[in-house]
């Protein structure tokens, strides 16, 4: 039994509900049943339920998308989104994010945290639930003092599960993406103080939400502590900003406000932006 809030869908859900009937919301409601439900394949069934449609509105969608790639036909009755929606989607996110903007802000937070590394992560347009980092503010640091060889780098940087950034921008994922993500196995290269146990990353997930943040005490490498927040676009998660020290200080209370402030800034430089709490 799923027992974890989804604000991202529940917005979303209400946005949908709240329109009309014409031709157009039905083919939204149909792409938006997708991201609700579990699992990567679906039939007209469960996509009607979920979109609050009857089977042969879905059923004359799931036909009049696949010419058009928004649909893919899995086998007997089976339907995913195609390779349409996915280049929307990274047309999208691709025509959001100002760069120079970006830089400014880490660099700020850099400044703020006092010589603090800063990252910006968005989520990666393919592979999965995974993260993806774009923009870094590290000095004149190479990265090698982490001591972690590239590929563990990768390997941390990329779950979704692990570290004050992935959990920051998990926090705000549809659930079935959640436990999706839950579901994997832990992250071998991880540090100390990775969430292995689920029952405490459901908690963590509820926390980020109450407060706004997150924060990662030796999670991706052992002897550095990080603080995250989520980056929004238009009641949506699209990413992460993130601070890491070599110390205590990513829980202290100035670390934490330039963190949600820098976040707070990129999801206004991104357009409408609506801060989601749990």
């Amino acid at each position: 039994m799923n027992m974890h809030a989804d604000p991202a869908w529940e917005q979303s859900g209400d946005r949908i509900r709240t329109g009309g009937t014409s031709h157009a919301e039905r083919v939204f409601r149909v792409q938006q049943a997708f991201v609700k439900l579990r699992g990567r394949t679906h039939g007209p069934g469960e996509l009607a339920e979920a979109s609050g449609l009857d089977d042969s509105a879905v059923h004359r969608i799931l036909q009049s998308g696949i010419y058009e790639g928004v649909f893919d036909r899995v086998g007997r009755g089976r339907y995913q989104l195609g390779t349409t929606a996915a280049l929307v989607g990274m047309q999208a996110m691709a025509h959001t994010l100002d760069r120079h903007t970006a830089r400014s802000v880490l660099l700020r937070l850099r400044a703020a945290t006092g010589g603090g590394l800063a990252f910006l992560y968005t989520l990666a347009p393919f592979g999965g639930a995974q993260r993806q980092c774009v923009d870094m503010a590290v000095g004149d640091s190479d990265l090698s003092e982490l001591g972690m060889t590239p590929r563990e780098v990768l390997a941390v940087t990329r779950s979704l599960r692990v570290g004050a950034s992935g959990r920051a921008i998990l926090a705000y994922l549809p659930s079935p993406i959640q436990e999706r993500v839950a579901a994997e196995p832990a992250v071998a290269e991880a540090g100390p103080g990775a969430l292995a146990d689920n029952d405490v990353l459901w908690d963590s997930l509820r926390d980020i939400r109450d407060r706004g943040y997150a924060i990662g005490l030796e999670e991706c490498i052992a002897g550095w502590n990080s603080c995250a927040a989520p980056v929004m676009w238009d009641g949506w998660v699209f990413g992460a900003v993130l601070v890491l020290l070599p110390d205590a200080g990513a829980a202290h209370p100035d670390v934490i406000d330039a963190t949600t402030t820098a976040a707070t800034q990129l999801s206004l430089s991104l357009g409408p932006y609506h801060r989601m709490t749990g």
